[in-house]
């Protein structure tokens, strides 16, 4: 005990403005990669403003970060597009060698930056090791894609012209993004734009700033060059000035955003006036069909990953469970019996916690109204269905029978630990329920007939299917919506292209 004791307070001291919070046990935020400060043009940099990050899962302060407003986001678009054009010039093998190098930086830290998630997300430390490792894989990947931008020539009809056609990097790009994924989905966007020998400001999430400046720190590390890589965080009330401004400002060229359909939207309009390049993954309402020709415990394993991973707050878990009529009973006992043996809600940090905190408690407000509604509509609680003891932020894995398409759950997104299930008679009616959302991120589906896997797969109306797979991200494959889920693919060997302009040069008189 003596021993830790002195951990701490060494580690506080280091920290400083990071003090460790009362009610810590086993873990500390890794100094050498917190910082406090904006990074523009390499340096860290003070604003007189701060604002609180905190742990959802006891509400302590973890710190306070630069609270950057619109004059900080125009002097980091200004430095991006200044740092621009030596970036873009640099050969794609030197820029393959940076980025590659910050993966291994962020091999090297993972537990570190693990640490750092789950400090500021709550999601399960296990899971926030997931998430670096999948977060690397981007600068990985774009590292090697860097390499691999190739232009055309195409036949001309005259003898006497050449036509070429040069793939060239759009310019300052600004990230935007969201507080669920604090690492991935910045490394998912920035890879592909660094790779493309794009420039980038990222907005990160106001509830996990510190993983975005995690980032930066082994960015500098790993020699990027000073404005290739910038970041603003600002506090929530700052938030709608620094997003118009990186839309608006004409010297950004792109902007990539992941978050709801609704600040998508807002987002759009801003950036219309200068009409820039845009990918924006939005809001999803996934369904998850199970036939009755399904293979019953893989349907089981499948939903419990796909549902509860981060305490179901990812845009591609399930938010509706369709069940046909033959096997409705089996799944429904089988899946709570699943969810009440193998899930434990707990703080990350405890390593037999499955289910951490939800972000806040707005999200928890919203899980607890959406199950109200399904209850006063005849909806069945089959397990869980209320907060847990462990505090405010923390909620019981549950689930639903006897739901139906007029409940709210089932019409909107919940973005939280609910798993309601609607009992269907036919395939018809089962992928007319699943297309009816004005959304189409994910979709999943459990069936042993060939047939029948390909009739729903192409019938689906979203951008990404798992057929007998509850977890179908991976850096290899394109990953986007359609209608209202988005515009754009993010990873793959399409991610780069979000990024790149298309040059037709026409040489004649040869």
């Amino acid at each position: 005990m003596a021993s830790l004791l002195r951990r701490r307070v060494a580690a506080a001291r280091r920290l400083v403005f990071f003090p460790p919070p009362a009610r810590r046990s086993s873990w500390a935020l890794p100094a050498a990669l917190l910082r406090r400060g904006a990074l523009v043009g390499g340096r860290w940099v003070e604003t007189t403003a701060a604002f609180p990050v905190r742990d959802p899962a006891s509400g302590d302060e973890l710190g306070r970060v630069a609270d950057c407003g619109e004059a900080e986001a125009r002097a980091a678009v200004r430095v991006a597009h200044e740092a621009g054009a030596a970036w873009g010039r640099l050969p794609a093998k030197e820029r393959s060698a940076l980025i590659r190098r910050w993966y291994e930086l962020m091999i090297e830290r993972k537990k570190d930056l693990a640490t750092i998630i789950t400090a500021e997300n709550g999601k399960p430390l296990k899971e926030a090791e997931g998430e670096i490792l999948y977060a690397a894989s981007f600068l990985e990947w774009f590292a090697e894609e860097a390499r691999r931008v190739y232009g055309d020539v195409i036949p001309a009809s005259a003898k006497d012209r050449r036509i070429l056609v040069l793939k060239q990097p759009v310019g300052v790009a600004a990230i935007i993004t969201p507080w669920n994924f604090p690492s991935a989905m910045i490394t998912r966007k920035v890879g592909a734009a660094l790779a493309a020998g794009c420039t980038v400001v990222v907005k990160p999430a106001e509830d996990t700033p510190l993983s975005a400046l995690a980032l930066g720190e082994l960015a500098n590390q790993a020699g990027i060059p000073a404005g290739v890589y910038n970041v603003v965080p600002c506090s929530r009330q700052q938030a709608p000035a620094v997003g118009e401004v990186l839309c608006t400002d004409p010297l950004v060229a792109k902007i990539s955003f992941t978050g709801s359909t609704a600040t998508g939207k807002i987002l759009l309009k801003h950036a219309a006036g200068t009409v820039k390049r845009v990918s924006m993954e939005l809001g999803g309402h996934a369904p998850f069909i199970v036939f009755d020709s399904a293979d019953v415990d893989r349907a089981v394993a499948g939903a419990l990953a796909s549902k509860y991973r981060n305490s179901g707050q990812t845009c591609v878990c399930t938010n509706r469970f369709l069940v046909q009529r033959g096997i409705h009973d089996k799944f429904v006992e089988k899946f709570a019996k699943a969810i009440e043996s193998e899930l434990r809600v707990g703080s990350g940090f405890d390593a037999k916690t499955t289910q951490g905190p939800l972000i806040n408690e707005k999200a928890v407000e919203k899980v607890e109204r959406h199950i109200n509604d399904a209850v006063s509509q005849g909806a069945s609680i089959v397990t869980g269905g209320k907060r847990h003891s462990l505090g405010k932020n923390f909620f019981e894995p549950t689930l639903l029978s006897n739901v139906t398409t007029k409940m709210l759950c089932t019409q909107e997104e919940t973005f939280g630990p609910l798993a309601p299930v609607i009992k269907f008679d036919t395939e018809a009616e089962a992928v007319a329920i699943a297309n009816a959302a004005d959304v189409g991120l994910a979709g999943y589906f459990y069936s042993q007939d060939p047939a029948q896997i390909w009739r729903v797969a192409e019938q689906l109306e979203v951008g990404m299917v798992g057929v007998n797979e509850g977890i179908v991200s991976s850096v290899e494959s394109p990953f986007g919506g359609i209608k209202q889920s988005g515009i754009g693919r993010e990873g793959s060997k399409y991610g780069i292209d979000e990024y790149l302009e298309i040059k037709y040069v026409c040489f004649g008189g040869l």
